[in-house]
């Protein structure tokens, strides 16, 4: 039963995914102003619940487990301080996501608590990280969420402090008693899934090309050059007939649209910068790359993001008085962090780490 509550509940998690933003907006508009104080309470409350609950049942070891909590707590409370944006709306979630894989750590620890060895100390972190990873990848496909690797390492700091809150709160009878049969194959199993969960996570949202143009420079992007071609013929061909003018949150998000979007927000930043060089290169991009984002109206732009031609003329002469080398710019606009890896190179050599942790059983 505590196995398929744990599973349950990590199901929920990821697969609520979709429906998270709609809850955020719903909470936006019937309590303007108070999202952060909302969110913030609900946490509150959730983590003054565990500690009472959690003293409730300490009644031995009490240094040990007093001291298990109280680190866990330090640990996410430094964490959070460190790495808090300093909007508090971005700041208020991140936080939430501890208490969620604080509880689903907890609910782990509690299914394997009887196997009574070392174990229990593994494989709630390694179960815990699969679900974090799933749900990092699902949220990359959908609009207005975002799921990439700094996250996945924001729910690894969770973790750890739920597996030492879980400690804390029912300690195994004792420590360092070794692993018992089928306990070494059940964690090697699950060490590997974790490393090709990851491995497929990091594929989808981290591999992807290094774009050079000799005119314009080098951008990052998810797609190779052909590819793009391929992709800015069918847009221009689908947006034809359906242009995105709505956003539908549960949906799967066009990586290609959001791509041009982030070329045509560089490139205003520059401009509004006084930037002209570099507002130029990122303009010559989505042009030819990304042209039907320009010239489709969608829920990004009304009226789609053309340059009118007062404006492109304008840069093209205040570029062409600068007289910058062709070719050297590197744009900086796709804010995931891209890596040109050979795909191939990259699964053999996941494959290969799976592979050793499982001979490792």
């Amino acid at each position: 039963m505590r196995v398929a509550l744990a599973v349950v509940v990590a199901a929920v998690l990821v697969l609520s995914a979709p429906f998270i933003s709609q809850i955020r907006s719903a909470i936006r508009t019937n309590f303007p102003g108070h999202f952060v104080t909302i969110i913030g309470g609900i946490i509150a409350a959730l983590v003054l619940a565990g500690l009472a609950a959690a003293f409730l049942r300490i009644r031995d070891r009490r240094l040990f487990r007093y001291g298990s909590i109280a680190t866990a707590l330090v640990i996410a409370l430094a964490y959070s301080l460190w790495q808090q944006t300093g909007k508090p709306e971005v700041d208020v979630v991140e936080r939430f996501h501890f208490v969620e894989y604080g509880l689903i750590t907890f609910l782990f620890y509690r299914a394997w608590r009887p196997l009574g060895d070392d174990a229990v100390l593994v494989l709630p972190v390694l179960a815990a990280l699969i679900v974090g990873t799933a749900d990092e990848w699902l949220q990359w496909f959908i609009p207005v969420r975002v799921g990439e690797m700094r996250d996945v390492l924001l729910n690894g700091i969770a973790i750890g402090c739920g597996l030492l809150f879980s400690v804390g709160v029912d300690p195994p009878p004792s420590f360092g008693v070794g692993l018992r049969p089928g306990s070494r194959a059940r964690i090697a199993r699950f060490a590997a899934a974790t490393v090709l969960v990851f491995a497929a996570f990091f594929h989808v949202v981290h591999l992807g090309f290094d774009i050079r143009d000799d005119e314009v420079g080098t951008f990052k992007s998810r797609y190779s050059k052909a590819r793009l071609g391929e992709l800015a013929r069918q847009r221009a061909e689908q947006w034809r007939l359906r242009p995105p003018v709505v956003l539908h949150r549960v949906s799967r998000e066009d990586q290609y649209m959001t791509e041009g979007v982030l070329h045509a927000r560089a490139r205003n930043d520059f401009w509004s910068a006084g930037d002209y060089v570099s507002s130029w290169n990122e303009n010559r991009i989505l042009e030819k790359y990304y042209a039907p984002v320009l010239d489709t109206p969608s829920y990004e732009a009304r009226t789609g993001h053309r340059w009118p031609d007062e404006q492109r003329n304008d840069a093209a002469a205040r570029v062409a008085a600068l007289a910058p080398a062709t070719g050297t710019f590197v744009s900086t606009a796709n804010t995931y962090p891209i890596h040109a890896w050979p795909a191939l190179a990259f699964w053999i050599g996941a494959a290969m780490l799976a592979g050793a942790i499982m001979m490792t059983a």
